[in-house]
């Protein structure tokens, strides 16, 4: 089956393949480093790191570029608030940010870009704007005349005809009712930073910022454009906007969205206690890849409801998936294979990226990997499971975590590792060859003490961590 994504742009499920059938060059809108980054954002840049792994696993290159927003209205207002420049302000929580990625293991992007990296060309851009008559000055700040783009709202599908000629927004946020001639480059205002341009001092509007980075390291036409679904409308859809009114040529040719995260039921606020850092949550005791599971376990067009019960349930799923793999790796089976589970492995295999392919749809994806499961270990129970099918298994284990990625466990700060944790074992083996119980007993009190769970079996010794 082939790879389909829904399309925001035309609002359809379309096969997807590299413009140049090799290598996907994919825009992610990253964070605006004002703040520690919160669960609501992590789901989106988690659904970017399944959108990655798929592709690879398709046999694509992949050319990711992701921005770091480290100049806007609330940055701006901070950093003078605290008496910091604003790389003094955004460097800690730009660090935070790749922290927490890393923690709920989203690969880094090929290129991450800084805004304030990038002013010289965006003067250059809204220069070509402004040559093609898409904008005008007005008391120091350039505007684009969305007048003079006629497909402007393609992206939101809102129609926008009827739009005040010359009424403007300078904020880099506002609601959709309110669409307005936006902001190019604002006037400097006392107090805060400004670069010196031939427009006059001041700064980057948030939108032409994005419009920018993109095409200097993708082109004029980048293949998939993704970001949460407040983004639509207007950051993307003034993306849009500028980018094609400098090439005359669209844009992104598929715009993926992810849906909004809930918090037990209610939209998160402060107000309400309900908001959540990554770090908020792991300081709970939740493991890092419980979390990454919750998060990509829905698919990403389907609203999310973040419950601590939820992260409960994701912890349990993981923790059936590990002693899967465990009594694969562990138990004794007759010799020979059985051609009723190969053929079981080789449908929850299919099904498996069936599911992945259909608009990453990770919950049918995560249903054929646990029937399967369920299924083997009856067949396991039963004396139906053979040796020869613990190859056909574990390759579904395989391809399964290279794209939900959850089988690690994360080890805590003074965790043993692997290799030391056998290193015990076998020093308790030893221990009770020469009836040194109480030195048995010792290491596996030890070893429950650091996490480790011992079992012993008719098949040997087993391990796990709790």
């Amino acid at each position: 089956m082939p790879l389909r994504f829904y399309n925001t742009l035309t609002q359809r499920l379309e096969e997807f393949r590299p413009l140049d059938g090799e290598t996907v060059r994919m825009y992610t809108c990253g964070p605006t480093v004002y703040h520690y980054v919160h669960i609501g954002n992590f789901r989106t840049f988690s659904f970017q790191d399944v959108l990655r792994r798929v592709l690879r696993m398709r046999g694509w290159k992949l050319f990711h570029v992701m921005n770091i927003t480290d100049v806007d209205d609330k940055i701006i207002r901070n950093a003078v608030a605290e008496g910091k420049s604003l790389k003094e302000y955004t460097e800690p929580y730009t660090q935070a940010f790749l922290e927490d990625s890393a923690k709920l293991r989203l690969e880094r992007p090929e290129k991450l870009v800084f805004a304030t990296d990038h002013i010289a060309d965006m003067v250059e851009a809204i220069r070509k704007l402004s040559e093609r008559q898409h904008t005008y000055a007005s008391e120091g700040s350039v505007y684009f005349r969305i007048a003079s783009f006629p497909e402007y709202g393609k992206l939101s599908h809102t129609n926008f005809s009827g739009n005040v000629a010359g009424a403007r927004v300078d904020v880099d946020e506002y609601e959709k009712a309110d669409a307005r001639d936006f902001v190019l480059w604002k006037a400097r205002k006392p107090g805060e930073p400004y670069w010196e341009t031939p427009f006059g001092p001041g700064r980057p509007g948030w939108h032409i910022e994005c419009s920018v980075m993109a095409m200097k390291y993708l082109g004029e036409t980048i293949d998939i454009h993704t970001g949460g679904v407040d983004l639509i409308f207007p950051h993307h859809e003034n993306e849009i906007a500028q980018s094609e009114c400098i090439t005359g040529r669209p844009f992104a040719r598929f715009w993926l969205h992810c849906e909004h995260l809930m918090v037990e039921g209610q939209k998160m606020s402060k107000s309400l206690g309900n908001f959540y850092t990554l770090r908020d949550i792991l300081a709970r005791g939740y493991a890092p890849e419980a979390i990454r599971y919750l998060l990509i376990s829905a698919p990403y067009r389907k609203q999310l409801n973040f419950t601590f019960d939820g992260l409960k349930a994701a912890a349990a799923a993981i923790e059936r998936l590990r002693n899967f793999r465990t009594r694969l790796e562990t138990e004794r089976f007759d010799p020979g294979a059985d051609e009723e589970q190969e053929q079981r492995a080789a449908k929850a295999l299919a099904d498996y990226h069936e599911g992945l392919d259909d608009d990453l749809n990770t919950a049918d994806a995560l249903g054929a990997v646990f029937e399967f499961i369920r299924e083997t270990n009856i067949a396991m129970d039963q004396g139906r499971f053979r040796a020869g099918n613990t190859a056909s298994a574990k390759r579904l284990l395989e391809d399964f975590d290279r794209v939900f990625d959850v089988l690690r466990p994360t080890l805590q700060e003074g965790a043993l590792s692997d290799e030391e944790v056998e290193a015990l074992l076998r020093e308790r083996t030893e221990a009770k060859k020469a009836r040194d119980f109480a030195r048995a007993d010792q290491i596996r009190a030890l070893l429950l003490e650091k996490g480790i769970v011992v079992e012993d079996t008719r098949d040997g010794v087993r391990w796990k961590r709790k």
